[in-house]
């Protein structure tokens, strides 16, 4: 495998406050790479430096080989490097295939044309309708958003990420909030995703991680401890040190 996603001393500050400190991490084309860390440890400064929400003072970003530090949000989004859930706008008074039509034409460079016909882009419709099945949400696809529960409106979020037709997604804690059956359906999901997608997961339920990680990194204070596979990261001592108190390592 080759590297599809890649920093170098990637590093943000506020003031004296260091919350990503050069860190250089790589995600490798086809694997799921889970980060993990304590709180405050700059997980969600990190994806958001990845998805080009923040700029960082100093370190550089590449996808697929371009250097996308400077490029924008949108701009990345373009190339098919996609975040969901936290960033995505769900319209409660559309169907749950209106928004994923609406994300599929929002990484078009046409995007503002849907106004005149929302479902009358053939293309668009078409990779609505694959993320809403890959999400598990076809037998919903002509329900409200409004109506949705919780688990059923995260589906709603990855779908329309999915309907972008990405190359990389960056999903940041996607199983916050759920209930054990929901965040259960959720791991199934995303299992069903694996070499489908490059991924890279934030997410603090421990489970989850090592039931899907391919490898692991671990964040800390803004650094780049160590990564290494499930395995690797369970027996490291460090790591396990550092979980103590907090949540365990999984045994």
């Amino acid at each position: 495998m080759s590297a599809l996603l890649q920093t170098e001393k990637l590093t943000k500050r506020y003031g004296a406050l260091v919350v990503t400190d050069d860190v250089s991490l790589e995600v490798q084309a086809g694997e799921l790479h889970a980060i993990i860390g304590p709180n405050g440890a700059g997980k969600t400064t990190l994806i958001n430096q990845l998805s080009g929400e923040l700029a960082p003072n100093s370190g550089s970003v590449r996808f697929a080989g371009k250097d996308v530090t400077a490029t924008g949000i949108d701009g990345r989004a373009r190339q098919g490097l996609l975040r969901s859930y936290q960033i995505t706008s769900v319209f409660d008074e559309f169907t749950v295939r209106e928004n994923a039509t609406l994300a599929a034409l929002g990484t078009q460079r046409h995007a503002f044309s849907f106004w005149t016909s929302l479902l009358g882009d053939k293309e668009a419709l078409a990779a609505a309708d694959e993320g809403i099945a890959a999400a598990g949400l076809a037998a919903l696809a002509d329900s409200p958003a409004s109506d949705l529960g919780y688990g059923e409106r995260r589906q709603l979020e990855l779908a329309m990420a999915l309907a972008a037709r990405p190359r990389f997604l960056l999903l940041d804690e996607p199983m916050a909030g759920m209930s054990v059956q929901e965040s259960a359906a959720v791991v199934t999901l995303l299992q069903s995703l694996k070499r489908k997608y490059t991924i890279l997961l934030v997410e603090h339920d421990m489970n989850a991680v090592f039931a899907l990680a391919d490898r692991i990194s671990v964040l800390v204070y803004g650094k780049l401890l160590v990564t290494g596979t499930p395995e690797e990261i369970r027996n490291n001592a460090e790591v396990r040190a550092i979980y103590l108190g907090e949540e365990e390592v999984v045994a």
